[in-house]
């Protein structure tokens, strides 16, 4: 059983809610509404991946760095871990994007 994904996982998602905080773009914006988007994009994610699961599309193809650990048939742990790692990287990307984008429009109008 190897951990190292997981904490791959793990310490790319802090390293995404350091950038957060320091912009305060997602998560130390607004946390109650950006846990709720978390949740139901996770949740999101977790019926599709389900859903492929079902149909034979997805696979579980264990590796050396995982742990092993399955929260269903075909389903790892990690698996969850990744998508909401996902669903937080893509929020603050958006929003980061978002921002930078509103100051550029503004940088534009400002008379030289």
């Amino acid at each position: 059983m190897s951990f190292v994904y997981l904490a791959a996982l793990l310490v790319s998602a802090a390293g995404v809610l350091v950038v957060d905080r320091r912009f305060r773009l997602f998560v130390w914006d607004a946390p109650g509404r950006a846990a709720a988007v978390l949740v139901a994009g996770t949740a999101f994610f977790l019926a599709w991946d389900l859903a492929g699961i079902g149909l034979g599309v997805f696979l579980h193809g264990a590796g050396p760095y995982m742990t092993g650990l399955m929260l269903a048939p075909e389903l790892p742990v990690e698996e969850i871990v990744f998508l909401a790692f996902l669903c937080e990287l893509t929020m603050v990307l958006v929003l980061g994007a978002q921002r930078l984008l509103g100051r550029t429009a503004v940088r534009e109008d400002v008379p030289r």
